[in-house]
C-alpha cells in the first residue's frame, strides 16, 4: 500500500478542496459543558491537538470556545469542527443553527461543518445550506456524519458539491470496507467515531496480544489502526492521561498481518444507532 503514514499528531491530510485536516483530534461528546470540557480541550491543546471535535447536541460549544480562548493557541493553527442536529435541519434553520454554534463557540468561522445525521426528506436541503456557509466563507470545509452509500449517492446526485468528510462509527467490529472504498473513490475523508468502541474493543484478545507485542495500550493499537487504513479519528477523553497517551501513536507501525488480524475482528456490529432507523 503507497499510503505514507502520518509520523506526528501535526500531521494533517488534504481535503477535497485543499483545506488541510489534522489525522487525529479529540472528541468532546459527553464532556460536560463547563470545566470539564474546558480541562479537556485545554489538555489536548497542551499535548499538541489541534483538531477539536464537538456538536450543537453536544451542549458544550460555549466550553470548547472558552478554552480555546484561554489556551491562546493561534487561530489558524486549530481545526474546530461541530455540526446541525437534526431537529435543525432544513435549509433556513440549518442557516440560523450554524450562527448559534458559532456565537457559542466565539468564533469567527468553522473549518468543518458537518450534517450530524442522515435525516429522511431533510439532508439534501441541509446539505444546500451548508455549501451557501462554504461559498460565504463561514466554514472551510462542509460534510456529513453517518451516510451509508445511499445517502451520499443522493447528496451527490441532486446537489453541487460532495462531502469532503464522512464520520461514521468506526471500529474494528465495524470495519465497513464497502463505504471506505466508496468514499475513497470518490475523495470522502472517512473519519472515525468511537473508535474504542466506548471502551468495549479494548478487552478484545487479539487488540491485547498485538498490544503486548508492541509494548503499548490497546487503544493505542486500535487508533494506529485507524490511522494505517487511512481515517482520520478522535478519540474522546476527558481524562488528561488518556488525551495524552492516546495521542502517542505516531512511532509505531503495526504489520500487515496485524492489520489484517484486527480487520478479521469484523462483526458489523454497531454500538451506536443504525443511520437508516435513527
Amino acid at each position: 500500500m503507497d499510503m505514507s503514514f502520518p509520523s506526528k499528531l501535526s500531521d494533517t491530510v488534504t481535503l477535497t478542496g485543499g483545506v488541510e485536516m489534522p489525522w487525529f483530534g479529540l472528541g468532546v461528546w459527553k464532556a460536560k459543558e463547563g470545566r470539564e470540557v474546558e480541562e479537556a480541550v485545554k489538555a489536548a491543546l497542551r499535548f499538541g491537538y489541534r483538531s477539536i471535535d464537538t456538536a450543537a447536541v453536544y451542549k458544550n460549544e460555549e466550553g470548547v470556545g472558552r478554552a480555546i480562548r484561554e489556551a491562546g493557541v493561534p487561530r489558524e493553527e486549530l481545526f474546530i469542527t461541530t455540526k446541525v442536529w437534526n431537529d435543525d435541519q432544513g435549509y433556513d434553520k440549518t442557516l440560523n443553527a450554524f450562527e448559534e454554534s458559532l456565537s457559542k463557540l466565539g468564533l469567527d468561522y468553522v473549518d468543518l461543518y458537518l450534517i450530524h445525521w442522515p435525516v429522511t426528506g431533510m439532508y439534501v436541503e441541509t446539505w444546500q445550506a451548508l455549501e451557501k456557509l462554504k461559498r460565504d466563507g463561514k466554514v472551510r470545509a462542509i460534510g456529513v456524519c453517518n451516510f451509508k452509500i445511499h445517502h451520499l449517492e443522493e447528496l451527490i446526485q441532486r446537489t453541487d458539491t460532495i462531502p469532503a468528510v464522512n464520520q461514521v462509527e468506526y471500529h474494528p467490529r465495524l470495519t465497513q470496507k464497502e463505504l471506505a472504498a466508496y468514499c475513497r473513490e470518490r475523495g470522502i475523508q472517512l473519519e472515525a467515531w468511537s473508535p474504542l468502541m466506548q471502551g468495549e474493543i479494548l478487552q478484545e484478545p487479539v487488540i491485547r496480544e498485538i498490544a503486548e507485542a508492541h509494548g503499548r495500550t490497546p487503544a493505542q493499537i486500535v487508533l494506529r489502526w485507524d490511522l494505517q487504513n487511512g481515517v482520520v479519528t478522535i478519540p474522546k477523553s476527558v481524562k488528561e492521561e488518556r488525551i495524552r497517551s492516546n495521542a502517542d501513536v505516531f512511532d509505531f507501525e503495526l504489520t500487515p498481518q496485524e492489520m489484517e488480524r484486527i480487520d478479521a475482528l469484523n462483526q458489523d456490529r454497531r454500538v451506536g444507532p443504525d443511520p437508516d432507523d435513527f
